[in-house]
């Protein structure tokens, strides 16, 4: 796609502007970091626009507080002072369960992520936000917490212009299938890799 020139022109009975302004289900996905933070970039180019944002964290921790949530809830008060972006709500899905997965049962977690799933199906039908970020939600779909086939279903049928950003690793082929653009994250080399932990300002 040289100077952002599409490789082919499908014959689909669009015009060039109806063809570039529909609306998007992308998924990062792999297993180098750099999957939220690109989701969040992009998030913050759509607030720009003065766009709504839902943001919703499947398997962050409550108490982990990232960077990136800080900087949108304020993006959200200076909207609401100024008009200036569009207005930001960040959520987290569930009562803490994390990586861990130590608060709760497993029917917990997995009413919990269902719940959350729910809750974003409402928004997607009343057309809440112009963006939503599903941050690490590919991992209640590989434990089976929520139905992929239902989660594609949804998306493939979402009514107005809704961008929708899904994030996490070992993202579901189908998930992949119905997805307009879709990036994996491909380690070459980590700070891990070298025995350096994470450090503040570049995992949080």
């Amino acid at each position: 796609m040289p100077q952002g020139v599409p490789a082919s022109v499908p014959d689909d009975g669009l015009t060039t502007r109806q063809r570039r302004n529909r609306p998007l289900v992308i998924v990062h996905t792999g297993v180098n970091k750099g999957k939220s933070t690109a989701a969040f970039g992009l998030a913050l180019r759509g607030w720009n626009q003065g766009w709504r944002i839902g943001v919703f964290q499947f398997v962050k921790s409550a108490k982990w507080k990232v960077g990136e949530e800080t900087a949108f809830k304020t993006l959200g008060r200076l909207h609401e002072e100024t008009g200036e972006g569009g207005p930001v709500e960040w959520h987290k899905m569930g009562e803490g369960w994390s990586w861990s997965r130590k608060a709760g049962s497993e029917e917990d977690h997995a009413r919990d992520a269902l719940d959350g799933w729910r809750e974003i199906q409402r928004r997607l039908a009343a057309e809440e936000h112009d963006l939503y970020v599903l941050d690490e939600f590919t991992y209640p779909l590989k434990w089976g917490w929520v139905d992929v086939d239902e989660v594609v279903e949804t998306l493939r049928t979402r009514p107005g212009r809704q961008h929708v950003i899904i994030t996490g690793r070992d993202a579901d082929p189908r998930l992949i299938e119905v997805a307009d653009l879709v990036t994996e994250m491909t380690k070459i080399k980590h700070p891990m890799d070298t025995g350096q932990k994470g450090q503040r300002g570049i995992e949080w």
